[in-house]
């Protein structure tokens, strides 16, 4: 998975890894070549007495040194640099394919886990990426080219590397495989450690309303503690195998000198053969040192690179359509040269949803037209299925039966651009962002001046707290608009949506957070601004759906009722029920 991934990636960086490559074989023949002179120095020169070739030998040793090390930081420069590129495109890939993808999709990983994929994750697979470019070729060149020099310079004393090399090599092995499974291990516990303080931060308020705090500082203990536990344990591995390593390093350069200096003493090797063959063996032990870096590095890159490869590799099921399925539908070239329209008509004929592997459908049989300047509202108990058929129109969600179609043409026609143009969203949860009140505002209208917010606001019912705000339209807005209420929240969000002039308006509960008295001047003011438009709107109070054109009434999936306040107090049961109910809450009936 991992080779896959980095092959994936690499495409475009060809010429890079090629540099890389050139560069690191020139710094290992450069490397290889050094023990040679200095043994030519040693026997040639000094034990020959031949002093006039000590000063050009030195120049060449000295102008391989600079060579070697020039393309040494020429190969570590390009392989950061490819590194960092890689990490770029992955995360542009990971929060790309994060965006195409579905609620119901987002939920199989979570949004923790989503983020550490695209943070963490890719983090580990830059620094893999680092380590296998600066050691790609040098590496395996210095090891395989110190075997051969060290077995030309004494074929004898050559036994010790026959015997530490597969040494070292069972020892890297024996680590490596049980790294594996560790490193699997911390990454979902990491996963589980973020999303516990997530949902601590977020919660806050209600754990100190209940008095759990040492419940939770308990479960994130446990969570921390494993963690704790699962990173020392493969540290202590990765910690272990480097004084093993630099034993059997040490007691083969010990060997090498014992047996070396017995060889020389009974002239059947010089000094500086002796001296090369330690140099070539420190440069074996260097390359799989190398190697051993890159390792134990390799099973954690590996195990986010199935993290990440299983964020990349899950398709959305709401897809744009293809070319050819767009340019069959001649009404599709005009919505999407033409929208947003002055008005818009959206009907359903026998739409259904169903998730996949569910035993029943979450909606069956629901049709119903949605005319221009009219409002269609649809009321139900909670988990009828009210903001599941909302979130199909603009195709959050795709049926799995039936069609919706908008103007006459069936949506899953329409590129998604073109269809989400066509419409403003309230969405049930009231999510704002980090920036300013206009930051957020003009999310839905980047180019409206400050007079259209300002219309947009007064229309939304802000201006009453807008108006004790000393910075006004600048005032900052927290992640999620958390220093805001949720009435003003929701007021902010219908501002946003009415900014852009759109064809339909959906609102998904979007008044819940509302005094009665803010409710009914927003919907009067809301009533004017859209009169034109298709509105579409979910709401749980009937006060909010009383003046709708069509009312669908939604019980378990399927609509039971539909058409007037009046007709379904009439002819509806389970309309009555709910209005009979809220109406003796409220004191009025």
């Amino acid at each position: 998975m991992l080779i896959g991934l980095m092959r994936r990636v690499l495409g475009a960086h060809k010429g890079h890894v090629a540099a890389i490559v050139v560069l690191q074989l020139v710094q290992a023949a450069a490397t290889l070549m050094l023990p040679t002179v200095n043994a030519a120095i040693i026997d040639e020169g000094i034990v020959a007495g031949n002093n006039a070739l000590i000063p050009g030998l030195g120049v060449a040793m000295a102008a391989i040194a600079v060579v070697q090390a020039a393309t040494a930081i020429a190969a570590g420069y390009l392989a950061a640099l490819v590194a960092m590129k890689i990490g770029h495109q992955l995360r542009a890939d990971i929060f790309t394919r994060i965006q195409s993808l579905s609620s119901q999709e987002v939920a199989v990983f979570g949004t923790q886990s989503l983020t550490t994929r695209a943070t963490n994750d890719v983090q580990q697979i830059q620094a893999f990426a680092v380590l296998v470019f600066t050691m790609l070729v040098a590496g395996p060149a210095m090891g395989l080219g110190g075997i051969v020099l060290a077995l030309q310079q004494d074929l004898a004393l050559s036994a010790v590397v026959i015997v530490i090399v597969p040494l070292l090599l069972l020892i890297m092995y024996r680590i490596v495989r049980r790294l594996i499974p560790l490193y699997l291990e911390g990454q979902d516990l990491l996963d589980r450690a973020g999303s516990i303080l997530r949902e601590q931060i977020i919660g806050a308020s209600v754990i100190r309303a209940f008095v759990r705090q040492d419940h939770e500082v308990r479960r994130f203990a446990r969570t921390n503690s494993a963690l704790t536990a699962n990173n020392l344990q493969s540290a202590l591995l990765v910690a272990g195998m480097l004084p093993m390593i630099m034993l059997v390093v040490n007691m083969s350069s010990v060997a090498v000198v014992w047996f070396g200096g017995h060889r020389i003493q009974a002239g059947l090797m010089n000094i500086g053969a002796l001296a090369a063959f330690i140099a070539y063996i420190l440069q074996i032990l260097l390359a799989i040192m190398m190697a051993m870096y890159v390792l134990t590095t390799a099973p954690r890159a590996s195990v986010c690179a199935e993290r990440i490869d299983a964020v990349l590799s899950l398709e959305p099921t709401v897809r744009d359509p293809e070319a050819a399925t767009v340019a069959a539908v001649p009404a599709a070239g005009r919505l999407s040269q033409d929208l947003p329209a002055p008005s818009c008509r959206l009907e359903f004929s026998s739409v259904g949803f169903s998730y996949p592997g569910a035993e029943a459908p979450v909606l069956a049989d629901i049709t119903f037209t949605a005319a221009p300047a009219t409002t269609t509202a649809i009321v139900g108990s909670t988990g009828s299925g009210k903001s599941t058929l909302l979130n199909l129109i603009p195709r959050f969600l795709d049926s799995t039966s039936g069609t919706i179609s908008l103007d006459g043409v069936d949506t899953k026609h329409l590129p998604l651009q073109t269809l989400r143009s066509a419409m403003s969203i309230v969405p049930q949860h009231s999510h704002l962002f980090s920036g300013t009140i206009a930051d957020n505002l003009r999310i839905a209208a980047p180019a409206a001046t400050d007079s259209e917010l300002w219309a947009a606001l007064e229309t939304a019912q802000t201006m009453r707290f807008m108006r004790v705000l000393p910075l006004g339209l600048a005032t900052p807005v927290g992640q999620g608009g958390t220093n805001l209420s949720g009435g003003q929240r929701q007021r902010l969000c219908i501002a946003r949506a009415l900014l852009r002039k759109s064809p339909l308006y959906l609102f998904d509960d979007s008044f819940s957070a509302l005094d009665y008295d803010t409710d009914t001047r927003l919907r009067q003011a809301l009533a004017t601004a859209l009169a034109p438009a298709t509105v579409i709107l979910v709401a749980e109070r009937i006060s909010a759906v009383e003046n709708a054109d069509l009312i669908l009434v939604l019980d378990d999936g399927h609509v039971v009722a539909q058409g007037t306040h009046a007709e379904l107090l009439e002819g509806s049961p389970t309309y009555r029920l709910i209005a009979d109910a809220q109406l003796a809450l409220d004191g009025t009936l």
